[in-house]
């Protein structure tokens, strides 16, 4: 594998864990890491603050997370998961922290590394339905 796509396996990991580290929050403060139907229920509002001074922002499918050290913006799957990305989250994700990822700070290179990616079968979609990606098990690539 080259270093250019050690990289940027290295910023979806981080993108993921991110998301998680986030998303933990939300299930210690209500019981689930997909707080969707709890704002269209109206049991939370829309933007809100958790433990740990923690806030979040629902928007469509996803979640803006704000952590005390950092951001990220990201789209529930499907089914609530919440290992997925794309293109326009990476980049973002990249911008938010330009000495760590500064290659990504330009959303072509992540498209172009994305689709090498699904090329080599080390991302694939996450469903039929979305448009987030995920990471294959390399037990699946045979």
């Amino acid at each position: 594998m080259s270093d250019q796509n050690e990289a940027l396996e290295i910023l979806i990991n981080d993108f993921i864990s991110t998301v998680e580290s986030g998303t933990l929050f939300f299930e210690r403060e209500f019981g689930t890491r997909d707080i969707r139907r709890l704002w269209h229920t109206k049991a939370i509002k829309r933007c809100g603050k958790v433990t740990g001074g923690v806030k979040y922002e629902l928007h469509g499918i996803g979640c803006f997370i704000h952590l005390p050290e950092e951001t990220v913006d990201f789209d529930y799957g499907p089914n609530g998961e919440i290992n997925g990305f794309d293109a326009w989250r990476l980049y973002n994700f990249a911008c938010d922290r330009p000495s760590k990822h500064k290659k990504y700070c330009d959303e072509k290179i992540v498209e172009k590394e994305l689709k090498e990616y699904i090329r080599l079968k080390k991302i694939k979609k996450m469903s039929a339905t979305s448009n987030l990606y995920v990471l294959t098990d390399s037990r699946d690539t045979n």
